[in-house]
């Protein structure tokens, strides 16, 4: 029984650190699904985690918190959607200036504001997205394996959670199920087509980067204000770019990617409980080889697991009307 409480509790784990990774996937995902490469999903995260943890320590409201860290992750992803899509810049520089501009901005703005040494103040319960009970949930915690897994999985998550879960096949039915998905798809597959048809390709790449703003605001705003109490100076620690690669290895679809960032999640909440254990004939697992498991699974899976990859055929290409 002791085994399994272990097995429900790294499970528990494994969905609050993989929500931010499902957020930035799902936004990775529009984004290129429309032609653009968004790399720039790291800073929109720091961003995001920034300006929610700011606001909500400003006006006591993780609401408050919420609208700012998705208004700056829109920001960001319309500057890089400017660059991209109306100046047919480069995608990859866009999006790296991006990261580091954010990597250096954030702290300092928020050691100008606060003088917390590049930190906001620490979130009090009322300012944060709180865990929520689930009815009944305390009742059957004491209810062997099954109540441990409605009371510890399924409950006891903040809201960002269950939205993170939720969005999954909602994007999945607005990207094959609407018309919007449609021309979403055929533009990051064919746009001289779309566009002979009379549809705007910049306006629905525009769309598509506003989307992903949105869902990488919702990344950044639960690391500060869902998963953690305010903002630290690089608090994002690359999920952005497992993010990427948990796209990647889903192969730009919804539900696959949901299923690699859960992977990518389970591997980083068990190195968390590695550390310190000793092993037979091993001895203790050294701290710095734990922390480097989930970006060991990233390079292993991509060069030897994932086969052959397709992305889409537009993706990272801008597209300029023939006249």
């Amino acid at each position: 029984m002791e085994f399994l409480n272990e097995i429900v509790l790294l499970a528990d784990s494994t969905l609050r650190i993989a929500t931010p990774l499902i957020l930035a996937g799902l936004a990775g995902l529009v984004a290129e699904r429309g032609g653009v490469v968004d790399i720039g999903l790291e800073g929109k995260m720091l961003a995001a985690a920034f300006a929610a943890a700011a606001a909500a320590a400003v006006t006591g409201s993780p609401w408050m918190g919420l609208f700012a860290g998705v208004g700056a992750s829109v920001a960001l992803a319309l500057l890089h959607a400017y660059v991209a899509i109306t100046q047919r810049g480069n995608q990859i520089v866009s999006g790296m200036a991006i990261n580091i501009a954010v990597a250096g901005m954030a702290p300092t703005l928020a050691n100008f504001w606060f003088k917390k040494g590049g930190q906001t103040p620490l979130l009090s319960g009322d300012a944060r997205f709180e865990s929520m009970t689930w009815p009944f949930a305390e009742e059957l915690a004491d209810v062997p394996f099954v109540g441990a897994v409605y009371s510890e999985i399924i409950s006891g998550h903040n809201l960002i959670t269950y939205m993170a879960i939720l969005l999954v096949p909602i994007t999945a039915w607005m990207l094959y199920k609407t018309r919007f998905g449609l021309r979403l798809r055929a533009v990051g597959e064919n746009p001289e087509a779309v566009d002979t048809a009379g549809i705007s390709v910049a306006r629905i790449r525009y769309q598509a980067m506003i989307i992903a703003g949105i869902l990488c605001g919702l990344a950044g705003t639960v690391l500060s204000t869902g998963l953690g109490a305010g903002f630290i100076r690089d608090m994002s620690a690359g999920k952005g770019y497992l993010a990427l690669a948990a796209m990647i290895f889903g192969k730009w679809k919804p539900v696959p990617t949901l299923l690699a960032c859960l992977l990518f999640g389970f591997v980083d909440a068990l190195q968390g409980r590695l550390q310190g254990v000793e092993l037979p004939l091993i001895g203790e697992i050294p701290v710095q080889f734990t922390i480097m498991l989930p970006y060991i699974l990233t390079v292993a899976i991509l060069a030897g697991f994932v086969g052959k990859i397709q992305a889409p055929r537009a993706s990272g290409i801008p597209y300029e009307k023939d006249h």
